[in-house]
């Protein structure tokens, strides 16, 4: 990934106390969120470049509030802060007004992770997250990351610290870590820290597993996942290293009481036997028989004993899982964002997106289409300007989604009647 080299001052404010986002300032985080990337005419009438000036002002104007009210005496109105900049970044691509304002927005991060406590240290930690993705992978992200790194390792190995939090802070450090470490062996060192908790979650060697509370077992699903991303920037030496020491051990997660332990368990097995493959093309796993009884199980679970809800989560999860772990196969899936497509058609690039996902929500989309970070994950170029004429050509008219629909409906029912035709009339052996 390109890397920029570029520094910037630090950047600040008067304090001033400041509410959360209201709906009038959604309309104007909407407006400027279409400043580069807007499929609207107004902009082209006459003042509408003065109209849109005066909203990012405006929009500028708010955040600057928010950066200040996070070091407010309140907890609230800091907890009100950092929610309005999560907002704000996960929607919006905000460099250039970051870049000048990195340092103090750190300073408070650090600050709200060691002084403050539960859901205000949560906030904090996703929004490190999102700062590190605004800034991508350069100087800049390094630096917030070497401030932020010790703080997330001493509150994830601290027993004693909010539980919740401890959550926050694995998710954020890997995804941290993915966007910001320099060094790969510092890569290493974090993915030793996420093994050392979900690892205790691994049937012992005398058979027995250790039992924890559910929240615990959420702190090492959090860790097993953030593990399993930054398995996929290792390299093929220490895939080596890895499928040796954890492939033997990880099928026991599969057991595991909780459904999210066993779909976290089976898709890092997919993503290790898609890894393992594409080490060694000749790669075999000594016990595939076995495992793979397991997941065709997970894959058609019809337990008693589960929740429905659970098993109707994990079945279609663990039929992709065995269909990777046995075939070598991934179910692709299409993403459509702007004018432009992207396939998810590999283990590997699915987790990447997930994690992104998990912090951008539905600004997803605008993030593929704008952030120049992001599109370099996922190889998809410089970001491309459309205007409104070419998307307006490209939409589909209402009477051709209604043919194809109708199309589409008349096949599945040919489809189901055929499979109805073969089906035993029981009615013969009444």
């Amino acid at each position: 990934m390109p890397r920029s080299k570029k520094r910037s001052k630090k950047g600040g404010g008067q304090p001033r106390r400041v509410q959360p986002f209201s709906d009038e300032d959604a309309s104007i985080e909407t407006l400027s969120h279409c400043s580069s990337f807007s499929d609207s005419a107004s902009v082209a009438e006459e003042g509408g470049d003065v109209c849109e000036e005066a909203t990012q002002e405006d929009f500028e104007y708010k955040l600057k509030g928010f950066i200040d009210s996070t070091m407010d005496k309140s907890t609230k109105a800091r907890q009100s802060a950092l929610g309005g900049l999560k907002t704000a970044m996960a929607s919006k691509i905000l460099y250039e007004f970051i870049l000048e304002r990195r340092m103090t927005i750190t300073d408070s991060i650090e600050r709200c992770l060691k002084k403050g406590k539960g859901d205000e240290q949560c906030a904090a930690a996703s929004l490190a997250c999102l700062l590190c993705i605004q800034l991508g992978a350069g100087i800049e992200s390094e630096d917030v990351f070497k401030t932020l790194k010790p703080i997330f390792k001493n509150i994830l190995a601290d027993g004693t610290a909010n539980i919740q939090t401890r959550q926050a802070c694995a998710t954020s450090l890997g995804v941290c870590s993915l966007v910001a470490a320099d060094d790969i062996l510092d890569v290493y060192a974090t993915m030793e820290c996420f093994e050392s908790l979900f690892a205790k979650s691994y049937v012992k060697e005398d058979g027995t597993r250790s039992v924890y509370n559910a929240q615990t077992t959420v702190l090492h699903i959090n860790a097993l996942l953030s593990w399993t991303l930054l398995l996929t920037i290792c390299s093929n030496t220490e895939v080596k290293r890895i499928l040796k020491k954890h492939l033997p051990k990880l099928p026991s997660l599969l057991d595991c009481d909780d459904v999210n332990m066993r779909i976290a368990a089976g898709e890092t097995l997919a993503l290790l036997f898609e890894l393992a493959r594409d080490v060694d093309a000749e790669f075999e796993y000594e016990d595939l028989e076995s495992l793979c009884a397991k997941l065709r199980a997970l894959a058609t679970d019809g337990n008693k004993h589960r929740a429905k809800n659970d098993k109707r989560k994990q079945r279609p999860v663990f039929r992709d899982v065995l269909r990777a772990v046995e075939e070598g196969e991934f179910q692709t899936e299409m993403i459509k964002f702007g004018a432009e497509r992207m396939y998810i058609d590999s283990w590997v690039i699915k987790r990447t997106y997930d994690a992104f996902t998990e912090f951008v929500g539905s600004g997803m989309n605008y993030h593929l289409q704008a952030n120049e970070f992001i599109r370099n994950v996922f190889e998809l170029g410089p970001p491309m300007m459309v205007d409104a004429a070419t998307l307006k050509a490209m939409k589909v008219s209402r009477f051709e989604r209604h043919l194809y629909n109708a199309a589409a409906f008349k096949a599945r029912t040919k489809a189901r009647n055929k499979f109805r035709d073969k089906r035993v009339d029981i009615g013969e052996f009444i």
